[in-house]
């Protein structure tokens, strides 16, 4: 599957750090091995219903904490340097092949726990920036070029992922480092919880009891590079991204999705229509699905919207039931997956549940299903009526 004759980009790297360990194979593996399970956070100051987070085991983090210009690093930035500096190896490209390649991030709370913890500790602390990642990321791996933190909640690695295919059709760059990275935060947990729309459970999208979403932390990165250049230096794509396209709600609620969808089936379709795929290629789709009820019923009439109801609608994969929601990160991990889904042809097995009738969508739970069409449609969606939809492709034979 090809998009339509532009400057076309593939993705030749990846990495992760994140609840189901360190690396994109560990993720992988860890996705066909059912995911892993939410766990009680213990910090100070954590009054409120739900406590639980996918977490990254402590063995996955990077220990040295180091600093960026004079400011104290927590897990966040760490992770995002592991998961960059892995997709750059995984994409042959040597540190002195980094200092004219930008850095775009997704990064909703970033470097927040340092925040928490200066201040849990007491007197008045100094003044530390939330918005640091990206330049983190750019420092450690050599780059020289541009840098760009996106803030936009939820779907901020789904836009952060757009911004750099514009980047590469536009000829600004021949390859760009994406990626999106989310640590522990009193405050982001405390938020969700107060507007009631936290699972103290686990997170359970479509599910009949689902009763709201259970966040983790972690980072996701990829490289992405023209279609030419890739092949200039002989790497092996994982998928090409064919299009990325975003929209507004402009909904009245300042949570709550807008009803029908229009503005969701609208990104979807936009982003289907530029990468040149129809709803019949389409094998597998991830949606943004975090387990919250409203969301996941409008988010399963979108999809019915885009695929009809008939029997050759494609198969969801819920990713955020076996890894939980990474908040900023979540449109880059789900791009992670997606890529890894085109490259081997195969989805995993969603978490078990008791679907709800009302999200009427085709969840496979019995096992791993094969990828019988070339591409993978993708939802990354936020507080506030932010989308977007962005879509991949297989290249090649299956790995």
């Amino acid at each position: 599957m090809m998009m339509p004759d532009r400057r076309r980009a593939v993705l030749t790297g990846l990495g992760a750090v994140s609840c189901l360990g360190a690396g994109a194979e560990a993720h992988w593996a860890g996705l066909l091995a059912g995911g892993a399970a939410p766990r009680e956070v213990d910090l100070p100051y954590m009054h409120m219903r739900a406590r639980r987070m996918y977490l990254t085991p402590p063995s996955a983090i990077p220990a040295d904490p180091g600093t960026h210009a004079g400011i104290p690093l927590g897990p966040a930035p760490r992770m995002a340097v592991a998961a960059a500096r892995e997709a750059l190896a995984d994409a042959g490209i040597g540190r002195g092949d980094t200092v004219r390649i930008p850095v775009v991030m997704g990064v909703e709370m970033g470097n927040a726990s340092v925040q928490e913890e200066q201040r849990g500790a007491g007197g008045t602390p100094p003044w530390t920036p939330l918005a640091v990642t990206a330049a983190v990321v750019a420092e450690a791996v050599g780059s020289r070029a541009g840098t760009a933190g996106l803030g936009n909640a939820c779907a901020a690695g789904g836009y952060a992922l757009g911004v750099a295919l514009d980047v590469i059709r536009a000829g600004e760059a021949d390859v760009v480092l994406v990626g999106g990275a989310e640590g522990i935060t009193r405050v982001g947990m405390a938020g969700f919880d107060r507007i009631r729309v936290t699972d103290p459970y686990g997170c359970r999208p479509f599910a009949r009891d689902r009763a709201g979403t259970v966040f983790a932390d972690g980072a996701a990165f990829a490289v992405l590079e023209s279609a030419a250049h890739a092949a200039s230096r002989g790497a092996r794509p994982y998928a090409e991204l064919g299009a990325a396209a975003w929209s507004c709600d402009a909904y009245h609620h300042p949570t709550a999705p807008e009803p029908d969808a229009v503005q969701l089936v609208r990104a979807m379709r936009n982003a289907l229509a530029d990468a040149g795929v129809r709803p019949e290629q389409v094998g597998c789709v991830l949606p943004h699905a975090t387990g919250t009820p409203v969301n996941d019923a409008v988010e399963s009439r979108a999809l019915r919207r885009v695929f009809g109801d008939s029997s050759g609608r494609p198969p969801v994969f819920a990713l955020k039931a076996l890894i939980g929601h990474t908040s900023g990160a979540a449109g880059m991990f789900a791009c992670l997956t997606a890529a890894l889904i085109a490259s081997r042809a195969r989805i995993p097995a969603n978490a078990p549940l008791d679907q709800d009738p009302e999200c009427d969508v085709w969840l496979p739970q019995d096992g791993p299903v094969p990828l019988n069409r070339p591409a993978v449609l993708v939802n990354s969606c936020a507080t506030g009526g932010v989308n977007a939809s962005f879509v991949l492709s297989r290249v090649g034979d299956p790995a």
